[in-house]
């Protein structure tokens, strides 16, 4: 099992290894096709270089943040289990795309004002992604500290029930008449957990 998960970091990492090469040796054909091949052939094309060199990083960057995530997830499987190695793998590619955007977004205007630009995209997605990448950050949290458990009759903010699914975003509590209680991750973090007795558990079950 450990081999196995070793393979499969080196695969990622060697898959993200070869999306970087991948990504400057196309970006550097193509300025070498549109600045000097086709002018040389009276062909002129420079005004569409900055698009194709964006489409360029977006999808080598999706590639490259999607290599990257799945290396941490390779990382923590083995020690952590599914749900937290998902929840990080999750929480980096959000990070990721957001930082690429941004990245992008500064560099098509370039300069000071490319700085500036680039700062308020990443402004602007950290506050739109803010309650999703907070919960997803949270739900890391509980997977890792485990204060609780599946099957654990719990009182979460204010809900008694078991314990159903701890996922990156929500905590699925059931309640004792069969209602299916979704919870945010931060939510949680910010509130006292009782765990109920297993007596208690027991005479409820």
């Amino acid at each position: 099992m450990a081999k196995s998960t070793t393979t499969k970091v080196g695969s990622a990492i060697g898959r993200t290894i070869v999306y970087i090469i991948l990504y400057v040796t196309v970006s550097a054909i193509v300025k070498f096709l549109i600045e000097v091949l086709l002018p040389s052939v009276h062909l002129n094309a420079v005004s569409y270089e900055s698009y194709i060199q964006i489409l360029l990083a977006l999808a080598f960057g999706y590639l490259i943040v999607s290599g990257i995530s799945l290396i941490f997830y390779y990382s923590l499987l083995p020690k952590y289990g599914h749900p937290t190695a998902t929840a990080v793998r999750n929480v980096m590619r959000i990070i990721g795309i957001g930082a690429l955007v941004a990245a992008i977004a500064g560099a098509v205007a370039g300069g000071a004002a490319g700085v500036a630009l680039g700062g308020f995209i990443g402004i602007v997605i950290g506050f739109a992604s803010q309650q999703v990448l907070g919960q997803a950050v949270a739900g890391m949290f509980l997977l890792i500290a485990r204060p609780f458990k599946i099957n654990d009759n719990v009182n979460l903010v204010g809900e008694d029930g078991i314990v159903e699914d701890v996922s990156t975003l929500f905590t699925t509590v059931i309640k004792s008449d069969g209602t299916k209680v979704l919870i945010p991750n931060n939510a949680i973090i910010g509130n006292k957990i009782y765990l109920k007795p297993v007596q208690q558990q027991q005479k409820s079950s």
